[in-house]
């Protein structure tokens, strides 16, 4: 026996072979159809479904089905909380690289103008435990190689 897909339920119509819902909104998830049916309406969704090509269509409906779940889990902000969250932490990693980078200048600055100490505001360190000295300030602990010997 052949299950209708959710759209067509809600249609209350016989589910075709080559239904356009069937593919997006299986019969055994119902709640997908659903939550994008409150948001969007079932009507709004078939036609934009039957605007698109056949090889968008997955990629509509699976972005069409995170706003709706955005949406209903945050009515005002919808997905638009998620992305501002998601480029505050973008713009934090690039600010942080940046920081970092500009530490790694300094420090091959200091290294090869003939400085034999590492100077930074709170830290003194040799040479020879610079690259450790990073290793820990990063917190992930990867081995570095040792840098080359000071020259005399």
């Amino acid at each position: 026996m052949y299950s209708r897909c959710p759209a067509c339920k809600h249609f209350r119509k016989r589910c075709q072979v080559d239904c356009i819902f069937s593919p997006y909104f299986p019969s055994n998830d119902p709640q997908r159809f659903d939550s994008m049916r409150r948001i969007y309406g079932a009507s709004n969704i078939a036609k934009m479904l039957q605007q698109l090509p056949q090889h968008l269509r997955e990629e509509a409906a699976n972005s069409m089905y995170f706003e709706a779940q955005c949406r209903l889990a945050d009515p005002v902000y919808g997905c638009v909380k998620t992305i501002s969250l998601l480029l505050q932490q973008r713009d934090h990693a690039h600010s942080q690289l940046a920081i970092i980078k500009a530490k790694i200048a300094l420090y091959k600055a200091q290294i090869h103008g003939g400085n034999n100490q590492i100077q930074n505001a709170d830290h003194k360190l040799p040479v020879s435990r610079f690259y450790n000295y990073l290793a820990a300030d990063q917190g992930n602990g990867f081995p570095h190689p040792t840098p080359p010997p000071p020259s005399i």
